[in-house]
């Protein structure tokens, strides 16, 4: 009978998982389920899986720390004692096909993966097949041969019990299908459920401590999109065209460069050896950036920008003179502020170099383009430059000329994009000059749109867009993903470059702590300028409050942990050791955490607290498992101090 199911399936184009599952679920003698008690000794997982069919987890279980995207979504938990048959088999089905307990979580892949539409097929096939005792005589084993099976031994109640079944997972499946709202993308459906399991995480580490409280105000005004209402000031007229584009110096670096003269790294220094010896760790993610700065007489963008060119040959392919990239890369960081303590051209240069190794990932290999990996790259070196060192929320709470040019939105981001394109027009700096129209056309737009990726608020939309793809895509036979259309490339160049940007937890330790010694640094700066000015001091900005322990645990566990996570789970196996130092690093400063006072036992001293709302959209969003419950907001946060030095944090729990 199995042989003939085997045959089957397998003509229907069904997963090879749906075999053992089927065997389990309907050929043991007494027809029980698992999932109730755990699996039987004498279980099996399926041996060997198409590697199309799903992709490698990160981790096994008990191995390394889950993020809380792995919890369970208690709103929607089930009880065992009511949980249906088809839920069940839904559940032996899942974990043939996930061996390694990665738990699908994101909407749309539960609909389509899950306890779903492939289970109710399987159920499908199998009841057909069934029913038709005429082909079960028939069936060709899938080794070739006749095959003579005997008809499965259930009753005629259990085949009505799991009609019954069947029809309600259909009717399941239905009622999601009938509650997504048409205009909201599948990722939009992702980031509101993280968005809803991350503001009860806040809530609860709000509750724990004075510092916990802040740490999750931090969080949520950073990475949440979410808009404080915050008293605007006048503005202050000036007779200043809003057109102009603020930032953009004359500088000269062309008039000394000839291809002739050219340094052998790009830049003028008196430490070649020791600076050759450094980029042999270019490829590496342990790469000490510090030290390249140090060598190259502060020019750390340009030089790591040059030797990369170089290396990947993007100089050759597009036809980029030597002395006018190095003229533009000079110029460009000219226009990072040296005075400015994290986001500065050393940053820059770090997140541009973490993009190159990103890109050399081998589960990538020849996923992008040329000019998508000349895209990539640009956009890295430029996303932060001319940042003033203060967060878009204080730009947009000071009536700044670049909040009112750019309609609080993206405030910096879009202040980067437009400074790092206008410097192309400088005096030999132009180096897409050999580019066709249409390349330029399409290497801007790219650039455009992972720039803007690199708002902080933008967090958790591009982590479930990069969630979604990890448990909805396919990869070749040689692991390689599949990334068939442009939508899907450009998803993950961006997802790629946030990636880099929130990198530092998972450097050395050493080279962790001094970017966190820098943007801490920039965050008191912003907080003392809000002092002065009378204004509410963001989250992690009060230099006299803040505890930078807990902020960088925080930071980890809520942002860090889980993007690196799904990261890691797309590209699996290439960044373990990347997960590894991560734990590491948060351990570091879980343990150095001094000891925080509890919260005033009067509840009513605690009118300040992280707070939920409860709105309406929550329940039309999700309606999972025939219940509604109320669930906190997307934003849900009752918080008014002004959302800090968020929207384009970096790397850190400050970013």
């Amino acid at each position: 009978m199995l042989t003939g199911l085997h045959t089957l399936i397998y003509s229907s184009q069904t997963t090879d998982f749906a075999v053992v599952a089927l065997q389990e679920i309907f050929f043991s003698p007494s027809f029980s389920y698992e999932a109730e008690n755990g699996v039987s000794s004498g279980h099996t997982p399926l041996g060997s899986q198409s590697p199309s069919l799903t992709l490698h987890s990160s981790f096994t279980q008990g191995q390394r720390r889950e993020s809380f995207l792995y919890r369970s979504d208690s709103d929607y938990d089930m009880s065992p004692k009511t949980v249906s048959h088809s839920d069940r088999a839904a559940h032996i089905i899942y974990r043939n096909l996930h061996t390694a307990e990665d738990f699908i979580v994101t909407p749309f892949a539960q609909v389509r993966d899950n306890n779903s539409l492939y289970l109710i097929h399987t159920v499908y096939v199998l009841c057909c097949f069934y029913f038709s005792e005429a082909v079960i005589y028939s069936l060709r084993s899938p080794l070739g041969g006749m095959c003579v099976s005997p008809r499965p031994t259930l009753s005629d109640q259990q085949y009505h019990q799991l009609a019954l079944d069947t029809l309600e997972e259909l009717d399941w499946c239905l009622d999601q299908l009938e509650t997504i709202q048409t205009h909201r993308s599948v990722s939009e459906m992702a980031s509101t459920k993280f968005k809803r399991m991350l503001n009860r995480e806040l809530s609860h580490l709000s509750e724990m401590s004075r510092s916990g409280n802040q740490v999750s105000e931090y969080i949520s005004s950073t990475f949440m999109d979410k808009q404080n209402e915050v008293e605007i000031p006048s503005p202050t007229l000036k007779e200043k065209s809003m057109s102009h584009i603020s930032g953009v110096r004359k500088l000269s670096h062309s008039s000394s460069l000839s291809s002739a003269s050219m340094p052998r790294f790009g830049v003028n220094t008196d430490h070649e050896d020791e600076l050759a010896k450094e980029l042999e760790d270019l490829d590496k993610w342990s790469f000490n950036v510090f030290k390249v700065a140090e060598y190259s007489n502060n020019r750390p963008l340009s030089c790591i920008m040059y030797a990369i060119f170089q290396e990947r040959e993007l100089l050759k392919t597009f036809r980029i003179p030597v002395d006018t990239f190095v003229t533009y890369v000079m110029t460009l960081e000219d226009h990072y502020h040296g005075n400015v303590a994290y986001h500065n051209s050393l940053h820059a240069a770090d997140v541009t170099q973490s993009t190159h190794v990103l890109l050399s990932t081998p589960a990538l290999n020849a996923a992008f383009t040329d000019l998508e990996i000349l895209a990539a790259l640009f956009a890295a070196a430029i996303h932060d430059v001319d940042h003033p060192g203060v967060s878009n929320q204080f730009l947009i709470n000071t009536n700044s000329e670049l909040a009112l040019m750019y309609n609080d939105e993206s405030v910096l981001e879009n202040h980067h994009l437009a400074v790092g394109f206008k410097l192309l027009h400088q005096e030999n700096c132009d180096i897409f000059q050999n580019l066709t129209k249409r390349q330029r056309q399409s290497l801007r737009k790219l650039v455009i749109e992972m720039v803007l990726a690199t708002d902080m608020s933008k967090h958790m939309t591009l982590l479930a867009d990069l969630k979604t793809m990890v448990e909805t895509k396919k990869v070749t036979s040689s692991g390689v993903l599949l990334l068939d259309h442009y939508t899907e490339r450009i998803q993950l160049l961006k997802n790629m470059v946030h990636c880099a940007d929130l990198s530092n937890p998972t450097k050395p330790l050493p080279l962790y702590r001094q970017w966190t010694e820098r943007i801490m640094e920039e965050f008191f700066r912003q907080g003392d300028k809000e002092r002065e000015r009378g204004m509410e001091i963001s989250a992690m900005c009060d230099k006299h409050t803040a505890s930078v322990e807990k902020s960088q645990v925080g930071f980890i566990d809520y942002i860090v942990h889980p993007l690196w996570e799904t990261w890691a789970d797309l590209v699996h196996p290439d960044a373990q050791e990347l997960l590894d130092t991560l734990e590491e690093n948060r351990e570091w400063y879980l343990t150095t955490m001094p000891q925080s006072p509890s919260p005033p036992p009067d509840r009513h001293l605690q009118h300040d607290r992280f707070q939920f709302e409860i709105t309406l959209e929550d329940l039309e969003h999700n309606n999972y498992n025939h219940v509604q419950h109320l669930t906190p907001s997307l934003g849900g946060l009752d918080s008014s101090a002004p959302k800090l030095p968020g929207t384009k944090n970096h790397s850190y729990p400050m970013q």
